[in-house]
């Protein structure tokens, strides 16, 4: 059942976290699905702009509504991840989407308002929500590229009159998390200070992490075993932060990086295994399962393992 994303805030603020999960194939979508449904856990089906370009938007949609036929108890939104304005305006327009995030971090504080409060105008008139963004990310994950002398912390002084002048439903903020495998050198944490901060501008007011994927040395490790040549130093997001934060407000959680891992690990390992082997659905078949296992992890630690049914009796009345 596809539900808005303000719903799922709703439940989740204060509590636990959503996980935002893109997807690009069937393969990671039906994981996620068999993941969410195995720990009951509500979630948000993210579409970036690079993924609805890779095959088809079309195709997609229509990938996502066999697996909510196929798994009739899942409740999840579709949501919007990084869009530009033009792609925000076809995503609301279509009919699909729970929510569109607007991304003009790039811009200044003035413009960056007025694009998101665009997009906002657009989007509540058709009964959307719209996420958009304070303060800027480093690292590269598809369409975005930040150098890190480059990123920058949201500034907790700017978001209530961002909030109030653009109008958004959520904000992604910057606090210390980075796009991509290369995140963190050393022990860098979650900048919690920043998210208490913004928390105290914005009681009640939905944040949202972008670049949160833990980047598993173990995954790594062996992709690298079955011929990778990834950085064994890359280091994400603490896991056993997630939660902490969630209880600061943080009710979003966008998880990538960390499911392209499990992806090029399974398929390096199995034909390195198979070196024989040409079938592409064998491997398909045991990525689907390992993603499940990925995904119910993940919801354990954000904390949205079991809360399916609480969202079911929020979102009927």
């Amino acid at each position: 059942m596809i539900v808005t994303t303000a719903q799922l805030f709703k439940v989740a603020y204060g509590k636990f976290a959503i996980g935002a999960y893109n997807i690009n194939n069937a393969e990671q979508t039906m994981g996620l699905f068999k993941g969410c449904i195995a720990s009951k856990a509500p979630f948000i089906i993210q579409i970036s702009k690079g993924a609805r370009s890779y095959t088809d938007k079309k195709m997609l949609e229509a990938i996502i509504r066999s697996a909510g036929e196929i798994f009739p108890e899942a409740i999840y939104a579709v949501h919007l991840d990084h869009g530009d304005e033009k792609t925000c305006y076809d995503c609301i327009e279509s009919g699909f989407y729970s929510s569109v995030m607007i991304d003009a971090s790039h811009d200044d504080f003035k413009t960056n308002v007025a694009i998101t409060r665009r997009v906002v105008d657009k989007a509540h008139a058709k009964g959307l929500s719209v996420e958009a963004e304070l303060g800027m990310l480093g690292g590269v994950e598809e369409d975005i590229q930040v150098e890190e002398g480059n990123a920058c912390l949201t500034n907790p002084e700017e978001v209530e009159e961002f909030v109030k002048e653009s109008g958004c439903d959520s904000l992604a903020a910057a606090i210390g998390t980075s796009h991509g495998a290369y995140k963190f050198k050393g022990q860098q944490s979650l900048h919690f200070n920043v998210i208490e901060a913004i928390q105290k501008k914005l009681p009640g007011f939905p944040i949202v992490m972008h670049g949160s994927s833990s980047v598993p040395k173990d995954e790594v490790a062996r992709i690298n075993k079955a011929g990778g040549t990834l950085d064994p130093s890359a280091c994400g997001v603490n896991e056993e932060e997630y939660l902490p934060a969630a209880k600061l407000g943080v009710t979003k959680v966008n998880v990538d990086t960390d499911g392209r891992l499990v992806w090029t690990r399974v398929h390096r390992e199995y034909f390195r295994d198979h070196p024989g082997e040409f079938d592409f659905r064998p491997p398909g078949k045991i990525f689907i399962e390992e993603y499940a296992k990925f995904i119910a992890h993940k919801n354990e630690k954000l904390g949205s393992a079991g809360q399916l049914e609480a969202v079911r009796d929020s979102v009927s009345k």
